[in-house]
């Protein structure tokens, strides 16, 4: 299933579980497992390097938010996402990050926007370097500490959660196709708008990015990458 990095395994079962479950939703997302698949405990164990144990209790962690399903003496299916949810999951997205980018715009202080920076830019160097898995990685870093300046902790949860469950198929095919990059580079767009506290701007930036984010799921038949 490709290079899945882990850290501080001796931190106990509980954070390894977590490591697990966080590099199975990238693998969601990248399109690494495929919806309507099914994939074992043990299968995946296997790629990981490690025991079945902590992979499976992620993937119950996984089939609680939603993104997969399990299949009895199988293992676990990924759920499919169709049109009309990822229509839903962009309008909520919209709802929400479009009003509070310009909100934060005008209220956030410079210094903790400025602390983004080097968040947008790890985004750009993965677009660059074709690392899907840190492009995600940092895309999600990015938009949920953006958020969060916001001090609604429960709307930053409800983004998160709506990012899982669109899960975003598609990356490799944005990368193949040379706009993963321009994707990227909209993150430094939209600090730059906030930072000179165009809060209109930054509302534009943030409709076009997330209009960009629907129309390639429209154009790849359901799968994105990026948001």
């Amino acid at each position: 299933m490709g290079h899945l990095p882990f850290r501080d395994l001796g931190a106990g079962r509980e954070r390894l579980r977590d490591q697990v479950a966080h590099a199975l939703r990238a693998a969601l997302i990248s399109g690494e497992l495929r919806p309507g698949r099914v994939y074992s405990a043990p299968g995946l164990a296997e790629d990981f390097g490690i025991s079945a144990t902590p992979v499976r209790e992620a993937m119950l962690d996984l089939a609680r938010e939603g993104l997969v399903e399990p299949v009895r003496n199988k293992g676990f299916r990924v759920t499919e996402v169709d049109e009309r949810d990822l229509d839903q999951y962009t309008e909520i997205r919209a709802l929400i990050e479009i009003p509070t980018v310009g909100r934060i715009a005008r209220a956030a202080p410079r210094a903790r926007l400025e602390e983004l920076r080097p968040v947008a830019g790890e985004i750009v160097r993965a677009a660059r370097a074709h690392d899907l898995i840190g492009y995600l990685e940092a895309d999600r870093r990015f938009h949920l500490g953006l958020l969060a300046l916001s001090g609604n902790e429960r709307l930053v949860e409800t983004v998160g959660d709506l990012r899982k469950r669109s899960r975003l198929y598609g990356l490799t095919g944005l990368d193949e196709r040379g706009e993963l990059l321009p994707s990227a580079e909209e993150h430094l767009e939209l600090l730059d708008l906030m930072l000179a506290g165009d809060a209109e701007g930054a509302r534009q930036c943030m409709a076009r990015h997330l209009g960009k984010v629907r129309s390639l799921w429209a154009r790849d038949g359901g799968g994105s990458p990026y948001g």
